[in-house]
């Protein structure tokens, strides 16, 4: 075995190859969708039952929300928050910067950049299940968060000129995507 380093296009080319860039050779893409998106309907109607993950307020606490933070968004979207982590601390967002959040549900990421960014900046969220959209539109407009904005659309085909946003931040759903190269490819 060599211990000669791999050159970094090298890299870039052996990642190309690996399936977990494009699986969709080995799902049915349209039958993945589906059920992720019955899925996340269920998870926006706050039906817990039939779900195999944590959802709500003590998932955003144990994976490290500030406590302080979720008080200042809605509860609602809260109730239907199922990240896998805290992302905002790295981030790092400022006042004034535009924000897009891939996968974003019912709008806490959104929400909680929101606050980041102030009322100068624009956050705007994209999700392709609908009652997430309506969700957190109908959230947005009844507790005053004029600064965000959520499209319904796919993350690896995003509605937006090149270079509109200066930081995309996403919670775990790229994770579900059979074609993680092209919603890495629609981010950068």
């Amino acid at each position: 075995m060599s211990s000669d380093p791999i050159a970094p296009d090298d890299e870039m080319a052996l990642a190309d190859k690996l399936p977990q860039a494009d699986a969709s050779s080995l799902v049915d893409r349209d039958q993945l969708e589906a059920q992720v998106q019955e899925m996340y309907r269920q998870v926006a109607r706050e039906e817990e039952a039939e779900l195999h993950f944590a959802v709500g307020r003590p998932l955003a606490l144990r994976v490290g929300y500030p406590s302080e933070l979720l008080d200042a968004i809605p509860a609602e979207a809260l109730a239907s928050f199922a990240g896998v982590g805290y992302h905002l601390d790295l981030a790092a967002l400022a006042p004034g910067e535009r924000v897009l959040d891939l996968g974003s549900g019912s709008g806490t990421d959104v929400f909680c950049a929101a606050l980041q960014v102030g009322p100068s900046g624009r956050v705007v969220g994209v999700d392709f299940t609908d009652e997430q959209i309506d969700k957190a539109t109908r959230l947005r407009d009844r507790d005053g968060f004029a600064q965000t904005e959520f499209v319904e659309g796919s993350i690896d085909d995003l509605p937006f000129e090149a270079a509109s946003f200066d930081a995309v931040i996403s919670n775990g759903v790229i994770n579900l995507s059979p074609v993680k190269h092209r919603v890495f490819s629609e981010a950068a």
